[in-house]
């Protein structure tokens, strides 16, 4: 069982390490005060971005941060931004909207491989979105995966990403997922991991994670051998998780869940214990199961249209519209599934006193 960085291997894998096998209880933390990135959503009206509902809902979500004294962060141009879906003049519009109308709070902005194309990986695939994202003075950005760099052999992939990370001048966090989020993709391996994990650009990282808790490999490894890295769970079904530990969030459910996520921080928290957080975290992951539910095809691709109906019902943007070019659309009767997912939740927010998570 490998327990040292020493004797990593490009093709170890997290089975053969001591990591693999900590337990969430052995890593668990009442005392550390971790930030809440919230993967903010873009909200469409009549076609068009709502830039009122943008705004709106996100004074919410910094009233909720203050009311809880937590740390948050606003993930733009992320997936639950439409990344994909964006021009560059769009993607440069949301930043500058957002620092106009918030000038404080930190963002975290999605760079990903603008044009890739082949099977070549090129890093200067990256520059666009860096080039934009780096302008904000109080910006991180987060590098997103795309599938020529995921190609590449674990050697190859660790000088891609030192690569890209030459042409970055802020804090950046990697974000690895799962082939449960798209079937090419690949999660870091223990070796491949800790050499991110110490290039001194790469301050944190995302797991994006459905099958396996990665997570929770990566959060072992960081306190076993104290590496100067912030694992962020990306693990919209296993939120709970993230709080006991004492680490970041960095997930899309920050949105349509954020008072409850946000409260339920607090009352993790030694000075705030109230056994009532476990009732809390089953509330708000009951309501996040049915935001992200899996297709027929197994994607959760269609929680940006489910997270703008929940935001809608709250009576924080005014359309659950999706971006005009985005295929990922709920069936049916989407109001009615996410006005039963919230019985639930509000129910527990009104038993704990929670203000700010009431239907319109």
């Amino acid at each position: 069982m490998i327990t040292t960085a020493f004797d990593l291997k490009p093709d170890t894998p997290w089975s053969d390490t001591a990591w693999a096998q900590a337990t969430e209880e052995s890593l668990a933390d009442h005392d550390t005060r971790a930030r809440l990135c919230v993967a903010t959503l873009l909200p469409f009206r009549d076609q068009k971005p709502d830039w009122e509902g943008f705004e709106k809902s996100i004074r919410w979500m910094i009233e909720c941060g203050e009311a809880a004294g937590v740390e948050m962060a606003f993930v733009l141009n992320a997936d639950t931004g439409y990344i994909f879906n964006l021009s560059p003049e769009l993607y440069a519009e949301v930043i500058q909207r957002f620092r106009a109308a918030f000038p404080d709070p930190k963002i975290i902005c999605g760079v990903t491989a603008v044009g890739a194309s082949g099977a070549q990986f090129r890093a200067d695939w990256y520059h666009p979105h860096l080039d934009i994202a780096q302008t904000d003075s109080n910006a991180e950005v987060m590098i997103m995966t795309s599938q020529q760099l995921n190609a590449l052999d674990t050697e190859s992939r660790r000088d891609a990403y030192f690569e890209i990370a030459e042409h970055i001048t802020v804090p950046a966090l990697a974000h690895a997922l799962e082939p449960a989020f798209v079937p090419w993709a690949t999660p870091f391996s223990p070796w491949l991991f800790h050499e991110i994990a110490n290039h001194e650009k790469y301050v944190g990282g995302k797991i994006s994670t459905l099958d396996e808790p990665h997570f929770l490999y990566w959060a072992a490894m960081c306190r076993d051998l104290g590496l100067n890295f912030a694992p962020h769970s990306g693990d919209d079904f296993g939120i709970a998780s993230a709080i006991k530990m004492g680490l970041p969030l960095l997930i899309g459910a920050g949105v349509s869940a954020c008072p409850l996520i946000c409260q339920a921080r607090k009352l993790w928290l030694s000075e705030n214990y109230d056994p009532r957080v476990y009732k809390l975290f089953e509330a708000f992951q009951s309501l996040e199961d049915a935001v992200f539910r899996l297709d027929d095809q197994g994607s959760a691709a269609a929680y940006k249209h489910s997270t703008a109906v929940v935001l809608q019902l709250l009576g924080l943007i005014a359309s659950s519209e999706v971006h005009p070019d985005c295929p990922d659309i709920r069936p049916g009767d989407e109001h009615a599934r996410m006005k039963e997912a919230l019985i639930r939740p509000l129910r527990i927010a009104d038993r704990l006193g929670i203000d700010g998570f009431q239907l319109a």
